[in-house]
């Protein structure tokens, strides 16, 4: 299978499961499994095999997601988690510590913003915040206590296309991994390992599963990174809490699963931010069109942002398909998120959501109906204002998600909210 529409549907299950004969990839609700001996159980919990143990680390169909992910990226392994921002925490916690940094960008996702700003130094772990519009400002920011650069392929919400590869390389240069979150580019218009990048993180409550119905995140490892240089002791350095292993060194033939293996063993063994079997199960069924939903999404985005564009009573329209790194990383579509300042800044704003009628009014994206939320008062409200203009949030700036309904009745119900705004 080379074809990521293909892998969509097959990836992880390519042949029918052995003893039902599923067709359908099947949801194993349960919590423990059975251990052939106790010889079978012993070797599990010390690596010298691999199978399940309990569903806070394994599920089977958690397994099958986790493989057609890997696939979609083109990386080594994942690991599914709880939601996204489980999955991002433990991109970072995997391999930084009390006393070490992380230069990040500054234009994220609130919730990743804030876990970056307020919570990780409150456990040691100080973030450095760049302008991520020049891959020298990470340079700049990155000391001997650095352990990873950060960055999202679209910044949230104000869309800056970020350069994947420069950034890449600077990180490398200083034998750092680059980790990327991809939520709102997915495989199917964007694969970050591809332009250096060794990690990826996706919240699967996004376009991914694209339904609105389950939470859930993953992070893709690329399997490439060296982690043996002593930059990063918490993968080369003895495991105390796990039989002494050295996660970068004793690992033999599983060696490219290091980052992944970790993270499983250490972080979500103890700290358990599983995903539910019935959510990765529904994020595998959100997967088999993604392919087909990111082209339309794309579609319609596009022509909102061009619709808007023509409008008197918008300031400005931002799309990632106008930025002048999108012939590069996004030739395949920009997806649907579209951003515009409306004028008569924040009050006009309001009046333009509470005027929508098709497009919800909610706290998320990526789903397959159009969404819009303003962020100043709600995903990104707990940010000072200047800590909003670093991530190029205005007061007036309106964040819709355009879903994959007919575009003449998206069009018509942003022309009424703005009629009335």
């Amino acid at each position: 299978m080379s074809k990521l529409e293909t892998k969509c549907l097959h990836a992880g299950y390519e042949s029918v499961e052995g003893s039902t004969k599923s067709q359908a990839v099947p949801l194993y609700r349960t919590a423990s499994y059975r251990f052939d001996s106790t010889e079978h159980a012993a070797n599990l919990f010390t690596l010298k095999e691999l199978g399940n143990i309990y569903t806070r680390l394994m599920n089977p169909t958690s397994d099958i997601l986790e493989q057609r992910v890997a696939a979609l990226e083109g990386g080594a392994a994942a690991l599914a988690l709880a939601s996204g921002t489980s999955a991002v925490f433990y991109s970072i916690i995997n391999l930084a510590k009390s006393g070490d940094e992380i230069v990040s960008a500054s234009n994220l996702y609130g919730g990743t913003y804030t876990q970056f700003n307020d919570i990780l130094p409150g456990m040691g772990i100080k973030v450095n915040f760049v302008d991520p519009s020049d891959p020298k400002n990470f340079e700049a920011a990155i000391n001997e206590k650095t352990k990873a650069v950060f960055c999202e392929t679209i910044g949230n919400p104000a869309l800056g296309l970020t350069d994947i590869q420069g950034i890449a390389d600077v990180a490398h240069a200083h034998g750092l991994p680059l980790i990327v979150d991809s939520t709102f580019t997915t495989p199917a218009l964007l694969r970050p390992l591809e332009h250096g990048a060794d990690i990826v993180v996706h919240s699967l409550t996004k376009w991914m599963g694209g339904h609105g119905t389950g939470i859930g995140g993953i992070v893709v490892d690329s399997g490439k990174f060296d982690w043996t240089t002593g930059k990063h002791p918490l993968l080369s350095d003895p495991e105390p809490s796990y039989w002494n292993v050295s996660f970068a060194n004793d690992l033999g033939d599983l060696a490219p699963l290091a980052y992944i293996l970790r993270m499983r063993l250490i972080p979500l063994r103890n700290l358990g931010a599983c995903i539910a079997p019935d959510n990765a199960w529904l994020a595998l069924q959100g997967i088999e069109t993604l392919a087909l939903r990111m082209e339309r999404h794309s579609e319609n985005g596009r022509a909102v942002a061009e619709h808007l564009k023509n409008s008197d009573k918008v300031e400005w329209v931002k799309y990632a398909g106008d930025d002048k790194l999108a012939s590069k990383y996004l030739p395949d579509g920009a997806g649907g998120m579209v951003v515009f300042e409306i004028k008569g800044g924040e009050e006009a704003g309001r009046k333009f959501i509470e005027a929508l009628g098709m497009f919800s009014h909610v706290a998320n994206v990526g789903d397959a109906r159009s969404l819009a939320i303003h962020p100043a008062s709600t995903t990104h409200s707990q940010l000072n204002a200047e800590q909003q203009a670093a991530g190029g949030i205005t007061p007036g700036l309106i964040r819709l998600s355009v879903g994959i309904e007919n575009i003449d009745d998206i069009l018509a119900d942003i022309d009424q909210a703005l009629a009335q705004a």
